[in-house]
């Protein structure tokens, strides 16, 4: 992400690094910052930063597909990366039929303007185009600010916490808007009751 800011705008690396962060912070995805104040086009800088192999990247729990079918519900994956990313890791994870419907970065716009996670406004909107009621509905989550947003949208929340993941540093406890702690999607199975919704 930070070479294509970098490649974006003609900045060294710090510079890269601090647009990056500040962005993502403020938007949700660094993309939207490119969009807004520097005129990139949403498209070219989503293909520029995800223009990589995630194969070697990714690391993921045995049995995955298995596990994720033996859970009630529909699966829908909504993302704030952008689709042909996503499409390329649940592949490679062998769980893309797993999944009923996929959201990237680029299906949340409303209005003219970029809203991914944590807006509570595409939030509601993807659960009234999949005709799911709130209640109905949990977000599985490794990102606290994402299951903090799906909960002011009426969602029940899952955090998916494990020392080894990007968000995980510095995080101790359960926040009250998240319902249930796991490391994993192996965990939720183990549940007496399992938590049970379309997200």
């Amino acid at each position: 992400m930070t070479a294509a800011v970098m490649e974006s705008l003609d900045v060294d690396e710090p510079t890269a690094n601090i647009l990056r962060t500040k962005y993502w912070k403020r938007y949700g995805a660094t993309m939207i910052g490119m969009v807004r104040h520097h005129n990139i086009r949403a498209h070219d800088f989503l293909h520029r930063s995800h223009r990589f192999d995630v194969r070697p990247l990714i690391r993921a729990e045995k049995g995955l597909a298995f596990k994720l079918n033996q859970l009630p519900g529909r699966k829908v994956l909504v993302t704030n990366a952008p689709l042909h990313y996503a499409r390329a890791v649940l592949k490679h994870l062998g769980i893309l039929r797993c999944f009923d419907s996929l959201w990237g970065v680029e299906q949340m716009k409303l209005h003219g303007r970029f809203r991914p996670k944590p807006s509570v406004t595409m939030m509601r909107h993807i659960l009234a185009h999949e005709g799911v009621h709130p209640k109905r509905a949990i977000l599985v989550e490794d990102t606290l600010e994402n299951l903090r947003g799906a909960r002011a949208a009426g969602l029940r929340t899952v955090h998916v916490f494990h020392p080894g993941t990007p968000f995980s540093h510095g995080k101790n406890g359960r926040p009250d808007f998240v319902d249930l702690r796991v490391k994993n999607v192996g965990h939720l199975l183990l549940r007496k009751h399992p938590v049970r919704g379309a997200f």
